[in-house]
């Protein structure tokens, strides 16, 4: 049997409060297909188990629309806003920032005003976010981890799809991490990102390993996606934003549809790292939360990683959507932020 979950989704904290003031409401219902289909109408009341700053956000976004279709759009869109919050990565977390080409890629390298002598020898990578089609996320997620963890982190401006369908991003972050290798020893660098950048983080460390690299010495995945061959529940139930932004149920029976893996079979082990021999993968954690649409993806992967003796830490937030560590309003990212920085503090160099 096929189980398939399809919602019909009022999932309006505002409905939740009117069936709460009137017990005789009651919208919730589910009916089943004999294939195992479920029909599923749910009220999801404001949870009171996150912050009010993140219960303020969630009702914020609750009615935001999906993102522009149009990729020049769509970057245009994801470049202003990762502008604006870039900006304020700087003046919550104060580095410096200089643009430098490394094995013929861009990159930023991002430094603490003050680095402790130890922490010399020791650098990061990040691969943004931005579902391999935009930039969501550079300076957004390096500028934070370098200033917690008084360490350099390379910010890679690795090429983009549709225009450079992978393995193009693969090839320039390995491009990357040999020219760092001229200066550091494995052990002392980590790579890390966010969704795409998450994702590409399991490639290129799986890659490595198949061309007999020394592998980082820690990886952070956070929220990644690391099967492009089948959806998975949580894909079925979360948009970006959790319940807003458009939730359309997916076709079980067609593989997602993006420009990202081009002609490559969907389940080749670098493309999709949950296909991998894992075995000897560095140690890495994993970040989601309750109402990421990767929750599924980044809980699974976390578990193969498990099954293959690597030490792996999965840490899952309570009632946020995906990459909610952008948003430094909330108590929840200042509190991710700090534990992904401790994890490398502890994993790199020592």
């Amino acid at each position: 049997m096929r189980a398939r979950l399809i919602l019909i989704l009022p999932l309006l904290f505002a409905v939740a409060a009117m069936s709460q003031t009137n017990p005789a409401v009651n919208p919730d219902s589910a009916t089943f297909d004999p294939d195992g289909t479920a029909h599923v109408t749910r009220v999801v009341p404001m949870p009171s188990t996150v912050s009010p700053e993140a219960q303020r956000w969630l009702k914020e976004i609750e009615h935001e629309a999906p993102q522009p279709k149009d990729l020049a759009e769509l970057r245009a869109h994801t470049d202003a806003w990762q502008k604006a919050q870039s900006a304020e990565a700087r003046r919550l977390y104060p580095v410096n920032v200089e643009g430098a080409t490394l094995g013929g890629v861009r990159t930023d390298i991002i430094t603490p005003l003050a680095m402790p002598e130890t922490n010399k020898n020791r650098v990061l990578i990040n691969l943004h976010g931005g579902g391999f089609i935009t930039d969501s996320g550079s300076l957004i997620e390096g500028i934070p981890i370098s200033y917690l963890t008084k360490i350099k982190v390379v910010s890679v401006y690795y090429r983009l799809a549709p225009e450079n369908p992978f393995p193009a991003a693969v090839d320039d972050v390995i491009a990357v991490y040999k020219e760092l290798l001229k200066t550091y020893q494995p052990r002392s660098i980590g790579i890390f990102g966010t969704s795409a950048g998450a994702t590409l983080t399991g490639e290129v460390a799986v890659k490595l390993k198949q061309l007999e690299l020394p592998l980082p010495a820690a990886l952070g995945m956070f929220s990644t996606h690391p099967d492009f061959s089948r959806h998975t529940d949580s894909q079925q139930l979360f948009a970006l934003n959790g319940f807003s932004g458009g939730i359309a149920p997916k076709d079980p029976d067609r593989p997602p549809d993006d420009a990202y893996p081009g002609k490559t079979d969907r389940k080749d082990p670098v493309l999709s790292p949950i296909f991998a021999d894992l075995h000897g993968m560095p140690s890495t954690l994993l970040v989601t939360s309750t109402h990421d649409l990767l929750l599924s993806d980044t809980s699974m992967f976390h578990l193969a990683l498990l099954h293959a003796g690597v030490d792996s830490q999965l840490l899952v937030f309570e009632a946020l959507p995906h990459a909610f560590w952008y948003h430094f309003q909330l108590p929840e990212t200042r509190e991710a932020l700090q534990m992904m920085a401790d994890f490398f503090d502890q994993k790199v160099g020592r």
